[in-house]
């Protein structure tokens, strides 16, 4: 639980008996490789914190899905929209590795925000990072070729191309595989 508290520390200092509050509502799992961490259809409870492995959010289809999203390790994660909304998830998330996270409820963050001003700091934090890198992929989907997008990944994501199959960057970046090939083999 350490790289929480490193996490929160970045942001705000934490006096011991908050910390202590905060993270006796948290609660270790692993998810396996390629295990659905949230289910279309199921409302999102938990706020993970990766502690290690990758997640990948998507919108099935028949073959592989549409990959709009990735979370790393040292990150917080979940279906953000369901969770706050505690409605059903329009998408779906799942662990491309081995994937060991600490978990808190809905209703327990709740709890935190409620007895705890710093609690409430770290929330909005935690959303007003995730509605600046949703804005930042939404401008760059509509601003962006498709290379400059894929190049773009090359300085500010690398860890996406060095741990993600292709086949999910293409999606990720909204083109085919086989474009991607082409753009890669433009590109060397």
């Amino acid at each position: 639980m350490g790289y929480i508290r490193e996490y929160y520390e970045q942001i705000i200092k934490l006096q011991e008996s908050e910390w202590e509050f905060i993270a006796g509502y948290f609660r270790r799992k692993t998810y396996s490789k390629n295990e659905i961490i949230t289910q279309q259809g199921n409302t999102e409870n938990y706020l993970s914190f990766i502690e290690s492995g990758l997640v990948r959010f998507y919108i099935p289809d028949d073959e592989h899905g549409y990959t709009f999203s990735f979370s790393f390790e040292k990150e917080f994660t979940c279906a953000y929209d369901s969770f706050l909304t505690q409605t059903p998830s329009e998408y779906e998330m799942q662990a491309l590795t081995e994937t060991v996270v600490w978990q808190i409820s809905y209703d327990d963050l709740q709890k935190i925000y409620s007895q705890t001003n710093v609690g409430n700091h770290l929330g909005r934090f935690a959303s007003e990072k995730l509605f600046l890198a949703k804005s930042k992929r939404e401008l760059s989907l509509l601003k962006l070729t498709a290379k400059e997008r894929y190049l773009r990944l090359f300085t500010e994501q690398p860890e996406l191309l060095q741990r993600v199959p292709l086949k999910y960057i293409a999606s990720y970046i909204g083109i085919t595989p086989q474009a991607l090939s082409r753009i890669r083999r433009q590109i060397n």
